[in-house]
């Protein structure tokens, strides 16, 4: 087991290493959930993750011998880029094996940092079996991404803070992939407050850890946007930290990501990935578990697709109908846009796209069909537009999309 006082020693090791980021309030993210949010913003660290912390204290702890040999690391991003720099800095050659499934900034981050990148298999169980032969053929030395006791001890180090800056918290949640994270948290924040609960989050595509604390056989795999967290393998050593200090594992939805990511960005700010976003996620999910106490929340990564973000926000606003698609049926004959388009100015509805389609069977021949894509203030408005629309003759009907369905 991993002590609060290796923990503590972490701490020493980091102190001017790493950034002691800040733990702040978030009273609209209070609002939302009906608990009282503090935020731990480990996205704020150089490589935008909390893993910075595990990987120098591990790469640190290392003689003289195997830092001559050189490191390998497998990771789908943020233990990749934060091994790389530390590295680095360390004057230690470092490769890192990655899924081809790895989103293109974090592959990109990782090269920058100096890293040798191997690009190798779906998952993070296939890059690690690619790592394990690398480390045979080359006489590399595996800095594994949560199954160490430094790694461990490192990433335990945010607790120390976040109780030593809001102390009475009642509840921490933490994402969980192999479980580094919450084991050294969980360590880290019981050991100086034995009362606290520590609650783990999962993505609802890979609950390993939740498996094997219940006995069950819930499906692993498929794509989800918290892939930072999309482990098989739950850690050896993690799991019976994690058995004894973890309350619960709780798993979250896509959809729920999506709109944890979407709310740090709007209400807070900043950017989180989906496995940052985690814990917020299990707030949206079961806001019942935290209404009334006080909450830790770590945004323990920020390294997102840009291209992932506008996506989200698109199909947030859709989902609060914000923006909204009607398809309406109209004569097939010059000057019917006009009309639809002055009233819907009078409305105050910001057109966003206009499509024709002519070639439905369910309209006569001289008619059409007009999918018309608005921007509304909320869902109010949505719904006044499309009386307006029914009472102008033009049949509307709402156009689902695949985020208003989730």
């Amino acid at each position: 087991m991993i002590s609060l006082a290796d923990v503590q020693a972490a701490a020493e090791t980091l102190r001017g290493q790493v950034l002691r980021t800040p733990m702040l309030p978030a009273p609209k993210l209070s609002q939302k959930t009906g608990a009282e949010v503090f935020v731990k913003y480990e996205n704020l660290q150089v490589t935008n993750s909390f893993k910075d912390r595990g990987a120098f204290v591990k790469l640190n702890s290392l003689t003289p011998e195997e830092r001559a040999c050189g490191v390998i690391a497998m990771s789908a991003g943020n233990h990749a880029q934060s091994v790389a720099y530390h590295a680095r800095r360390l004057g230690i050659a470092a490769t890192i094996v990655m899924p081809v499934t790895t989103p293109f900034v974090k592959v990109d981050a990782t090269r920058a940092y100096g890293a040798e990148v191997v690009l190798d298999g779906e998952t993070i169980a296939d890059a690690q079996a690619t790592a394990e032969t690398l480390v045979r053929e080359r006489g590399l030395v595996l800095v594994h991404p949560y199954d160490d006791p430094a790694i461990i001890a490192g990433q335990g180090t945010i607790a120390l803070e976040m109780l030593a800056d809001v102390p009475d918290l009642d509840v921490v949640v933490v994402p969980i992939g192999g479980g580094g994270l919450i084991a050294g948290v969980a360590v880290g924040a019981r050991g100086l407050r034995p009362e606290i609960e520590i609650l783990g989050v999962e993505a609802a595509l890979y609950p390993s850890m939740r498996n094997a604390l219940r006995g069950e056989n819930g499906m692993i795999g498929g794509p989800t946007l918290a892939e930072g967290i999309a482990v098989k393998n739950f850690g050896k050593l993690t799991l019976p930290i994690v058995r004894e200090l973890v309350s619960d594992v709780v798993l979250v939805d896509e959809a729920h990501l999506e709109r944890a990511v979407d709310g740090y960005l709007t209400l807070q700010k900043t950017m989180a990935e989906g496995a940052g976003a985690a814990g917020l996620a299990a707030m949206l999910a079961y806001p019942e578990r935290f209404a009334g106490r006080k909450v830790g929340l770590i945004l323990c990564g920020g390294n997102i697709d840009p291209r992932i973000v506008a996506s989200i926000m698109v199909r947030e606003l859709e989902r609060d109908d914000r923006i909204v698609s009607f398809r309406l049926t109209i004569p097939d004959r010059p000057g019917v846009l006009g009309p639809i388009a002055m009233l819907l100015g009078r409305l105050n509805a910001n057109i966003l796209e206009v499509d024709h389609r002519r070639l439905f069977l369910d309209v006569p021949a001289k008619g059409a069909k007009l999918d018309v894509t608005i921007e509304t203030r909320d869902r109010a408005h949505a719904d006044e537009v499309f009386a307006a629309l029914a009472e102008g003759g033009y049949q509307p009907a709402r156009i689902e999309t695949a985020s208003t369905m989730d």
